[in-house]
């Protein structure tokens, strides 16, 4: 599998040719605009030599006398060419900015729709901040990088060609000794193309780290200041800080060197044209004008040379962002093996089939041979410690996990035959992590495909999630906005909430992943009287560790070390006094609460 997470590193793997041919391609739809850029950036190009070609008659013939009308002809043709080279210039930029930024848009829409089909195993690898770092400064430095590259290489080019026929008319003897010097500007050049491009990709890793940490720094606030983490926490921002510093100056040393050393070779050879100038004035009859022409021509072709020389960098940042930009855009999807649709009314009978799964580079298997069978409407519920297995066992059944061995079935039809929307639109969770959106609370609850929802059935999933009167308190009431990660709200209405959201769905299968774990006794029997009627008439799976939260399950496994070691009704697991019974005594070793408890049953 293609990785969507790590650029290539170091300088062994180059940059490839396909990467100019996969930027570029993408100019195809403006090929208009790009076409009629163009032909303004050749004609702002075109003015800069005819500058230096008026310098001889300028010399030549203006200061004799001879020419009357030079008085005035000479100095509107300046100003006319430079008003020629103003508007070009403008319009050429205007338009390489606008397809720039549509090139931008096609980049960030292709990844974007690459990352929300990444399977769940490539977001479990952690490397959030990298992923951010492409849609922010990846797919920025492509776009905008690419338009700055076309302009300077395209006008500066002309202008050096146009410059060097200039040179040539004048005296091809001369222009010879300039283009001498030309191979070694290249190799100069050559030198420092390679080094920028290890430094790039370095900075570009560095600048993942980087969000990363600040990232972290955000969502933790909290403990960083309880733990007194700010020492430590800046410590490791200032690691990454300085290394970010180090591998800008190390890029700007080589940046900034290349032009002069370049430059410095250009003069050697002005100084030896000079010589060679003076010595034709004398023997061959070189005028003052052709003279002033070659060396105002000359005079223009540093400048050229300098930003083509620099744009070297640029194309290296460009190209390295490229191919992490590109690494994500060609990543392989969560694999589709499917194309059946689980016919309708869907039961909900759900069936593991001696299941088992190991993590990569695990030294034992997560799950061994597990299997159970979920009767539609019956409620199972996965108990055990810590890594036994639970998490990983429910996640297989909506395809976030792929077992190694065994298979898993809905209503008799082997969860692998079928589409994944078609699996995953019958199918709800609730989990301790509950994920709500940027928006409305309206909006949180009728979310991605029920976002058709009608206020009257928004309103009803609330009211059977515990949540109306407290929805209806608010100054916005259903049009609230929740704000970023819900923080607005307390744990138990972003619960609350959740349930809503899996209420409006009406799905027959229910997962509950230690939907109350985190919450206090209030908000838990407030969330447990929601989850009862979002339960009823549901198969449900239920991860818990309150073994309180599921005594009345039709059935309860326990896990351990990957296998189901017991399984049974609350009492009857009580009466084995295995494991589930020693797990039991442990959370109610006061004798007042297993009173309290047995009393319930």
């Amino acid at each position: 599998m293609k990785s969507a997470i790590r650029p290539t590193q170091g300088d062994s793997a180059p940059v490839k040719p396909e990467l100019w041919r996969r930027i570029y391609e993408r100019l195809g739809p403006y090929w208009k605009a790009l076409v009629l850029a163009v032909l303004l950036v050749s004609v702002a190009a075109a003015t800069q030599p005819t500058l230096a070609v008026i310098m001889k008659p300028l010399i030549d013939d203006g200061f004799s006398g001879e020419y009357p009308h030079f008085v005035w002809l000479i100095p509107l043709a300046v100003i006319g060419l430079m008003f020629l080279r103003g508007i070009s210039s403008y319009i050429s930029s205007y338009l390489f900015a606008w397809i720039a930024n549509n090139m931008l848009l096609g980049l960030r829409r292709d990844m974007y729709d690459k990352l929300l089909h990444m399977s769940d195993a490539d977001f479990r690898r952690g490397e959030t901040g990298r992923l951010l770092n492409r849609f922010t400064v990846d797919a920025n430095s492509v776009t905008g990088l690419a338009a700055e590259v076309i302009t300077v290489l395209l006008r500066e080019s002309l202008v050096v060609v146009a410059l060097l026929a200039v040179l040539l008319y004048m005296s091809w003897q001369l222009t010879l000794i300039v283009l001498i010097t030309l191979p070694i500007s290249a190799l100069i050049a050559r030198y420092f193309m390679r080094r920028l491009r290890r430094i790039n990709r370095e900075t570009i890793g560095m600048n993942a780290e980087l969000t990363r940490v600040v990232r972290e720094s955000i969502d933790g606030q909290r403990v960083v200041k309880l733990f007194d983490a700010y020492d430590q926490n800046t410590e490791r921002f200032s690691y990454v800080n300085s290394r970010l510093r180090r591998f800008a100056m190390r890029a700007a040393i080589a940046d900034a060197a290349l032009s002069p050393l370049a430059q410095f070779t250009v003069a050697l050879s002005v100084g030896t044209v000079i010589a060679v100038a003076l010595h034709q004035a004398n023997t061959q009859g070189l005028t003052v004008g052709s003279f002033a022409a070659f060396m105002a021509a000359l005079g223009q072709i540093f400048d050229p040379i300098r930003r083509l020389t620099r744009i070297v960098s640029s194309m290296q940042r460009m190209l390295i962002s490229a191919e992490s930009v590109f690494m994500l855009i060609d990543h392989d999807p969560e694999k589709e093996t499917g194309s059946k649709r689980l016919p309708e009314p869907v039961k909900g009978r759900v069936e593991f089939h001696q299941v088992s799964h190991r993590f990569p580079d695990a030294d034992r298997d997560t799950l061994s041979s597990v299997s159970l069978l979920a009767e539609p409407g019956q409620t199972i519920a996965l108990v055990g410690r810590s890594g036994s297995g639970k998490t990983t066992l429910v996640n297989m059944l909506p395809r976030f996990i792929e077992p190694d061995a065994g298979h898993i079935s809905i209503d008799g039809h082997d969860i692998r035959d079928l589409t994944l929307r078609n699996l995953r639109s019958h199918l709800s969770l609730v989990s301790q992590d509950v994920v709500l959106f940027e928006g409305t609370i309206a909006e949180n609850v009728a979310y991605g495909a029920l976002r058709d929802a009608s206020r009257d059935e928004i309103r009803a999933a609330l009211d059977a999630a515990n949540l109306l009167e407290f929805v209806d308190g608010l100054p916005d009431g259903m049009d609230t906005q929740v704000g970023e990660n819900a923080s607005q709200l307390s744990g138990g209405q972003r619960q609350r909430l959740a349930i809503a959201r899996a209420l409006i769905k009406n799905a027959p299968i229910l997962i509950l992943d230690e939907a109350t774990s985190a919450l206090d006794n209030e908000s838990e029997r407030q969330v447990q009287a929601s989850l009862e009627r979002l339960m009823a008439g549901r198969t449900t799976l239920v991860i818990a560790h309150r073994l309180s939260t599921v005594k009345n399950a039709d059935r309860i496994l326990v896990l351990d070390n990957g296998k189901i070691v017991e399984q049974g009704s609350h009492e009857q697991l009580l009466d084995q006094d295995g494991r589930y019974a020693a797990l039991y005594r442990m959370q109610f070793q006061d004798p007042e609460k297993i009173s309290d408890l047995k009393e319930e049953q």
